[in-house]
């Protein structure tokens, strides 16, 4: 089997894990840990199919997806810390502080 299509594999079965993660876990950190995969699942695609087709922009498009995954968790994790001192629960079933 080629490294591309294995790749790709992979990609796909983490994409696959975080769908999984975010529709099944109760814990706000568990949620966000899958959504990591999914954007690690989405740079691993970048970087593959721009070795394979020779374009530079791809991996630079992977950078700016890392880029926003780190972005993503310290905003995520401020979120969680803000509601665990005012809701005293990370779990996102009990939360009910966004709600009019």
């Amino acid at each position: 089997m080629s490294p591309i299509p294995a790749s790709l594999l992979l990609s796909h079965a983490l994409f696959a894990i975080g769908i999984y993660g975010i529709l099944t876990r109760r814990h706000a950190i568990g949620i966000l840990l899958a959504v990591e995969l999914i954007l690690n699942a989405a740079a691993l695609n970048f970087v593959l199919l721009g070795r394979f087709f020779g374009q530079a922009q791809a991996q630079a498009f992977a950078l700016f997806i890392i880029a926003l995954a780190a972005c993503e968790a310290v905003v995520g994790l401020a979120i969680i810390i803000s509601l665990s001192r005012n809701a005293q629960t990370v779990f996102a079933d009990h939360v009910r502080l966004l709600r009019g």
